[in-house]
Order: structure tokens, then sequence, then C-alpha cells
């Protein structure tokens, strides 16, 4: 079989006028590894780590976890749940807010909705608040609003507003322009296509991407404890420095179990949402 290909081959390659296809470059995508193995190569050389210390981690995790978890005290459970109850309240508001401003934003950057200056303008303002960690905005945020989960609610929401505006105008890119047309043939302007048309076809998108952005705010929330912002991870933040570690692992229980929950709520209503009863 394979002489026969080969002399097939060879009598294409002699006809007179016949050229075989070049064979394709790889020099692209051997440059692109070559430039991945460096940069790879050069940041373990500059992270400054002692290898020899992977060895002891094992145990170091098997140590630490039998300090948590071995014999958890639960006699701060009461405090811990409030906390946990004032950080899902903070990734609450921090979702509502950033639905609220980002969707009407995020459908006037969708093309064929706002004008080309103002799509650019808000594209780029949606990239700049993604490139900021929820970290970094409550940092900011402190000095102006003081250590309260406000301040935490305030970060998330502000933080969430560059990826749900992403979603937003992707959602309405994709849609199809069956119902605009419509709209338009009748004699709808831009408000009548958004209202009547773009919008009840986005709506199961758009309520399915704010029960997710939620489900992130609840794990981010416990980061932005960390950082004074309160609720459960400033609570975990302050029985970590005091190396009371029965405590730390009944806040990690409370913590995983939590999201968990949440996780499963969230997941069941969207996909009763996309995918109906």
């Amino acid at each position: 079989m394979s002489s026969t290909v080969e002399a097939r081959t060879r009598t294409t390659a002699t006809r007179p006028g016949v050229a075989l296809p070049p064979r394709p470059s790889r020099r692209g995508q051997t440059a692109a590894t070559a430039v991945v193995g460096v940069v790879l190569l050069v940041a373990t050389a500059t992270l400054d780590v002692e290898w020899a210390d992977l060895r002891d981690l094992p145990a170091a995790v098997r140590d630490y976890g039998t300090l948590m978890f071995a014999d958890p005290d639960w006699s701060r459970l009461p405090r811990a749940l409030f906390e946990m109850w004032r950080s899902i309240s903070m990734a609450w508001l921090g979702a509502m807010l950033c639905v609220v401003v980002s969707i009407p934003l995020g459908m006037l950057a969708a093309h064929g909705v706002g004008p080309a200056w103002l799509r650019l303008a808000l594209r780029g303002l949606f990239a700049v608040i993604r490139a900021v960690p929820e970290v970094i905005i409550a940092l900011v945020l402190l000095t102006v609003t003081g250590l309260t989960p406000f301040t935490g609610a305030l970060a998330l929401g502000i933080a969430g507003i560059g990826t749900q505006g992403k979603w937003t105008y992707e959602t309405i890119e994709t849609l199809r322009d069956g119902a605009a047309d419509a709209v338009r043939a009748a004699g709808g302007g831009r408000t009548a296509v958004i209202r009547w048309a773009l919008w009840p076809a986005a709506l199961p998108t758009l309520l399915s991407f704010a029960l997710y952005r939620f489900e992130i705010n609840i794990r981010m929330s416990a980061v932005l404890g960390l950082v004074g912002a309160g609720g459960i991870g400033s609570m975990l933040a302050n029985y970590t420095n005091y190396r009371a570690w029965d405590t730390v692992g009944m806040l990690l229980i409370v913590v995983v179990a939590t999201t968990m929950a949440v996780d499963a709520v969230s997941g069941a209503l969207r996909r009763r949402i996309m995918e109906g009863t």
C-alpha cells in the first residue's frame, strides 16, 4: 500500500505542470514553544525556592491537618455561622450591584446596540476593571469606607462589573438577528429592539451568569476578609495569627460546607433557568 502511494507521488511530481503543495512551515510553532520554555526556565530560576523543602511538605500538611481537623473546636460555631452569613450577604450585595450596573453597560457595548465610540470606551473600561484583582480594589476602598463588610460588598461589585459586562455584550452579539429585524421592520427604534428582541432572548443566559457571579463572590468574600473587609475571612485570619488550629479547622469546615451548599443550589437554579423544568 505504501509503495503504491509513493509511486503515485513520484508520478505526480514528474508530470509537467503539476506541482505538489509546499510543506507547511512549523517555524512559528517551534519559536513559540522555545519562548514558552525559556520563560518557564527563567521564572523557575528566579523564584528563589528551596526545592529541598518540598520533601518536608507532605509531613507538614499531615501535621497541620491533624492539628486542625483531629479535634475541631465547635464552641465558636455560632459566631462562625454569623460571620459566614455576613460573607454571604456581602457576596449577594456585590453580585446585585454588579448586575445592576454591568448589564445595561454591557448591552450598550454590544455590536449593533451602542455607537462605536461608546462600545470601545465601555469595552476598555471592562478590560481595565478585569485587570485589577478584588483584593487591590478592597485595599483602595478601605481608605475611604473603613473596615466594614460594605467595603467587601463594594469591592466585589466593582470587580464583577468587568467580567459581567463582557459576558453581557458577548451574549447579545451571539443572539440571532431574526427578532431584532422583525422589530425594526415594524418601525421600532433602538430602544424597542433592546426591550422586545434582545432582552427577552438574553435574559436566561444573563440570569445564569449572575448566579455564577454570586458563586464566585462567595469564595472571594472569604479572601477579602483576610484584608479586613469583615466576614468569615477576618475571623479565619485572626485565629490563624493566634495559631488556634482547632478553631481554624472548624472555620474551614464551615467555609467548605457552606460554599458547596451554595454551589449546589445555585447550580440547580442555573440548570432550571437554562433548560427549563
